[in-house]
């Protein structure tokens, strides 16, 4: 199972996140590409230190909305979507390949991320660029418009669960602005990754039960808590016996 995180995220003087200590715990990083989150120098940072820990740099891509950390939809044309989403991605690959690494795959990032999940033609925009960029595997919500899109295309899908948000019973995530929406507490996170992983399944915050077949489940970096969300996830899946290992080589 493969554990990700989204780093990257700091711009300026403006700190967000522990990337060094994240870094130490997961098996991939969701790098921010600068439109939603994260300077040139943070990028670069980020992106040698997951080099040299050996951890695969995603390029999570997003609206062009840094006041609004990428979490408001933009009602965006379809061929400037394509265009944003191919520069983050080149942008990302060309940092990530002048420290020895390079851009594994690829997530939308906030409001990109839950729009593509019902949104038919913005999700074929962020794939076309995908497939233009080289057809890294995309990872995203089970049954998502943009996985469907992406596999009508021939590019690889990577389905994901999120350990520290809630879902509706439809298997989508509840969003920020509801109460309860985003959960804190590393314990009980642990042991709903745990359930996650090893009985693929999950309560929604109605409390019916929800399917989860994901092959990597994601802490949010930006949490105030996520280093130790991140690491009573890995400890819990360790002891599960669940190997925690990057879905890509």
């Amino acid at each position: 199972m493969d554990l990700n995180a989204d780093l990257g995220e700091s711009f300026g003087r403006w700190r967000l996140g522990d990337d060094e200590a994240l870094l130490r715990l997961v098996t991939s990083a969701n790098v921010a590409c600068g439109f939603h989150a994260g300077d040139p120098t943070t990028l670069v940072r980020t992106c040698a230190a997951a080099a040299e820990r050996g951890v695969r740099i995603g390029a999570q891509v997003a609206y062009r909305d840094l006041a609004g950390f990428g979490r408001r939809f933009i009602d965006v044309s379809a061929d400037d979507l394509y265009a944003d989403v191919l520069y983050q991605i080149g942008a990302l690959d060309g940092i990530a390949r002048s420290v020895g690494s390079r851009v594994t795959y690829v997530k939308p990032h906030g409001a990109l991320y839950n729009t593509v999940v019902h949104h038919e033609e913005q999700a074929a925009a962020v794939v076309r660029a995908v497939a233009a960029a080289g057809a890294l595997p995309v990872l995203g919500l089970p049954g998502s418009a943009i996985l469907t899109a992406a596999t009508a295309l021939g590019i690889p899908t990577v389905r994901e669960a999120f350990v520290d948000r809630a879902y509706t019973p439809e298997g989508t995530l509840v969003p920020r602005t509801t109460a309860g929406a985003v959960l804190t507490d590393p314990a009980a996170i642990a042991q709903r990754a745990v359930r996650m992983v090893t009985e693929r399944n999950v309560e929604a915050i109605d409390g019916s039960v929800v399917a989860t077949e994901a092959e990597s489940v994601c802490v949010h970096g930006d949490s105030p808590d996520a280093v130790a969300m991140a690491a009573a996830v890995r400890d819990a899946l360790a002891g599960a016996a669940v190997e925690l290992a990057p879905f890509v080589s």
